[in-house]
């Protein structure tokens, strides 16, 4: 394996435990959320206050660019409407899981496509 096909391994390796991370931690406080008690709604646990106003838009904002990133890179990909299956579940799960996922698979086609091209001849 070339020093490059190491390093795109070694990065999808991060972005994967970083998409683990993002799974377990987001898994961990929505359960809570939907265990609470308390019934808060979703409108007053999102904006229930400024700090939380801000972390709300602050992730609403990064998620719809990370959505975008994906669809479009994947299409660069072409993985055609797979790239769609990641964005749809973030809904289901979180970005915070699906981005990093996105970023790992990315790496190893990013890895793919290099070998085939060094294997062909053509360096760059």
């Amino acid at each position: 394996m070339t020093r490059r096909g190491r390093d795109h391994v070694v990065l999808a390796v991060v972005w994967f435990a970083l998409a683990a991370a993002g799974l377990i931690g987001t898994a961990v406080f929505n359960v809570q959320w939907a265990t609470d008690e308390r019934g808060l709604s979703l409108g007053a646990s999102l904006f229930g206050n400024p700090a939380m106003g801000s972390a709300t838009v602050d992730l609403l904002v990064a998620a719809t660019a990370a959505s975008i990133f994906m669809v479009v890179e994947g299409g660069r990909l072409g993985w055609g409407r797979r790239a769609w299956l990641l964005v749809i579940g973030s809904f289901v799960t979180a970005i915070a899981f699906t981005f990093p996922l996105f970023l790992g698979l990315r790496e190893l086609a990013l890895r793919r496509r290099s070998a085939a091209r060094v294997e062909g001849g053509d360096l760059y």
